[in-house]
């Protein structure tokens, strides 16, 4: 074994070698000829693709256009919110202790195991909060302190009378107009919530500002996403989710709506939500993410993985690359790079190298 002097005298004999200057072949270089060559040519190429494949300009999805296109189905969902009974409301971990949106594998729930990191109560965050922001309303002020006020036996009680003549409500001259019920409060505040949505002024307000993201639009998706499964395909979520064609049933990912060039880097993740037993577990998420896991710690070892790393070694491509090189037999032309004599010779004992001598050309 080398000790640290024989190291350090090696160390020092290949810095030597590597500074000595070079007298083999040379050949002109322009590289600042090259570099305005390769920026011209790439854009002129970006030119081109953007023109060709360019974003398309969709519009964003928000509140104020859903409670605008369909205030009936808004205004169930902001009912199911208040009644704890959307998705979100049941959903589980990091947003609260329910269980209709928790997965597992092998009995084990990574959701749980971290628990509840970013608590949400859709009832308080999604509608009343707002409400309470709305000013020079007394009537909704007054609304919202008796909701408030009232034990949520009553606050139950008022919102299932409500939703059993929501569904017999009309439009009226763009109003939505619901019957008559023993509701108490709650058409009032759900009239001025869904004025709110109508004015844009309810997504701002359920965008959180932090001092560093303030842009967080968690509570914003949440709730739109609570119409995908309450209404699935019926709702205004659900029908532009359908018309871009991205309701899962087709394999792939997609970066822009409509059909444009996505993330093709996630094709292998995506395949698996279309192969079974994935395709029909309630647990496909947990089942993808481990199967993924394994596929990139199999890709990080193979190194390490006997029979797999050789394969390079039995395929000839660095023969294809180093055909110089190989074309002399093993031994590098007067031509090409020196790079298998550098490294021939920093390889090599101090004092016995095994290569031509890369400043003068002779053999030792």
């Amino acid at each position: 074994m080398s000790t640290w002097s024989e190291r350090r005298a090696a160390r020092r004999s290949r810095d030597r070698l590597e500074a000595r200057p070079w007298r083999g072949p040379v050949r002109r270089y322009d590289i600042v000829k090259e570099a305005t060559i390769a920026l011209v040519v790439v854009a002129l190429l970006v030119v081109l693709l953007a023109v060709l494949f360019s974003s398309p300009d969709v519009p964003p999805v928000t509140l104020q256009a859903w409670a605008s296109a369909q205030p009936k189905g808004f205004t169930e969902i902001a009912l199911s919110e208040l009644e704890g009974t959307s998705d979100s409301a049941t959903y589980g971990p990091p947003y609260n202790h329910g269980s209709a949106e928790v997965q597992d594998l092998w009995g084990i729930s990574i959701q749980r195991a971290f628990g509840v990191t970013d608590p949400i109560d859709p009832a308080k965050d999604f509608v009343l909060d707002p409400l309470g922001t709305v000013a020079g309303q007394p009537a909704l002020t007054a609304a919202l302190h008796t909701y408030e006020a009232a034990p949520k036996a009553q606050q139950m009680a008022w919102l299932r009378a409500y939703g059993r003549v929501l569904p017999r409500a009309s439009l009226v001259g763009g109003q939505l107009v619901v019957p008559k019920a023993d509701d108490g409060p709650v058409p009032e505040l759900l009239s001025q919530f869904l004025a709110m949505a109508r004015s844009g002024a309810l997504d701002a307000a359920l965008v959180e500002h932090a001092p560093f993201y303030t842009t967080n639009y968690t509570n914003a998706i949440l709730f739109i996403g609570d119409s995908w499964k309450a209404q699935h395909g019926a709702s205004y979520w659900g029908k532009i989710v359908e018309a871009q064609h991205m309701s899962g049933s087709q394999w792939g990912v997609m970066n822009e709506t409509g059909s444009w060039p996505g993330q093709p880097w996630l094709w292998l993740y995506t395949m698996w939500y279309q192969v079974g037993p994935m395709a029909t577990s309630s647990n496909a998420d947990v089942e993808v993410v481990a199967i993924m896991t394994v596929c990139s710690l199999a890709l990080l070892l193979v190194p390490f993985i006997p029979g797999i790393r050789d394969i390079p070694r039995w395929l000839p491509l660095h023969r294809v690359i180093w055909r110089d090189y190989y074309r002399h037999g093993g031994k590098p032309d007067a031509g090409s790079s020196a790079t298998a004599t550098s490294v021939a010779q920093a390889t090599s004992p101090v004092g016995r190298p095994t290569a031509p001598d890369a400043a003068s050309g002779a053999e030792p």
